[in-house]
């Protein structure tokens, strides 16, 4: 059973028609009468349905009996997959999703992965994505872009449906899936995706299961390690802006650091550069906030040069144009 979050309205349902779908739809009928659900009722009901069974996936990790409803639905094709076998621990809680330790089933030859589960659409802490999503294709769940501007996909979105919602949300996603798969092909410094499913990715852990690796922000580094990571941050910088992306949201809290070296985290926002008009100024962004942080350790560069240094070298249109416009950088 797959729970939508935003359209599940239980209370319009008679408790012995539930599950029946000609009385679900005589009953849906009045529905206008009934007072919306505020979201934390909707979690309550869920967590106390029927279908919510004692036999569905247990963990070592206890999730709260919210959180144990959509990440156990989220998680349940890696399990299908035989790609995990057991959620060890919640590694870190954020505005968009949390990321959760498990433990990797013994083919795969890495002992843990990293689960990304996107929490349900009333809780997010939503951004402006629509700043980042300009001259990007949606996307399916299977990564595959919709060509057509007529389907009945593209309808729902332009219509601001809860299943145009959902569709925006996958591609959101996949966005990210795809992105480190290509980058961790190219060589950068990502960490490795195993798969994605329609709320979750599964990536590379980085740490131990003593210690999930930190992020950079509150790093003290003595000056020559500064002086390097710095050049390895902006390595990577350069690698994307070569095949024609950009991050988009890139600060010290989005790189990670374990055993002396950086990993780049967090890309569902990731940005064209050449098919977007605002992907100079997100790519002077993401140059000042890395440079900001490293001036405090030491290392003092201009980001303003190193991004047009960059636009200049890597990408053929103009600063505030796109392909689309017809015009180069010239």
């Amino acid at each position: 059973m797959s729970f939508d979050f935003d359209s599940f309205d239980d209370d319009s349902l008679p408790t012995s028609d539930r599950w029946n779908p000609r009385s679900a739809s005589r009953a849906l009928a009045h529905k206008r009468r009934k007072p919306k659900k505020t979201a934390g009722q909707i979690l309550a009901e869920l967590a106390e349905a029927p279908h919510v069974a004692e036999d569905l996936l247990e963990f070592t990790y206890q999730p709260a009996r919210h959180e144990a409803i959509w990440l156990r639905e989220s998680l349940q094709p890696f399990f299908d997959q035989a790609l995990i076998e057991d959620v060890l621990a919640l590694v870190k809680g954020g505005k968009e999703a949390n990321v959760y330790l498990c433990r990797a089933t013994p083919p795969l030859g890495t002992p843990y992965l990293a689960a990304k589960v996107y929490r349900p659409r009333q809780f997010r802490n939503l951004r402006n994505d629509q700043l980042y999503r300009e001259g990007r294709e949606l996307l399916t769940s299977l990564g595959v872009p919709i060509k057509n501007r007529d389907t009945r996909e593209m309808r729902a979105i332009r219509n601001k449906t809860s299943y145009g919602a959902e569709l925006t949300h996958i591609s959101w996603l996949m966005y990210e899936y795809l992105t480190l798969q290509r980058l961790y092909e190219l060589g950068a410094a990502v960490p490795r995706p195993f798969s994605a499913a329609d709320n979750a990715l599964l990536m590379a852990f980085i740490g131990d299961v003593q210690q999930p690796a930190p992020v950079l922000h509150g790093q003290t580094l003595p000056p020559e390690k500064a002086d390097q990571l710095f050049h390895a941050v902006l390595s990577n910088v350069e690698l994307m802006l070569q095949h024609g992306l950009i991050h988009g949201d890139l600060s010290a809290y989005n790189i990670l650091y374990w055993e002396q070296t950086i990993t780049l985290i967090d890309f569902p926002q990731v940005t064209l550069s050449e098919g977007n008009h605002n992907a100079y100024a997100l790519l002077h962004r993401d140059l000042q906030r890395v440079c900001e942080y490293f001036a405090q350790q030491g290392v003092h560069q201009n980001a303003s040069a190193l991004t047009a240094q960059l636009w200049k070298q890597y990408v053929r249109t103009a600063p505030n144009q796109t392909l689309s416009d017809g015009y180069g950088s010239a």
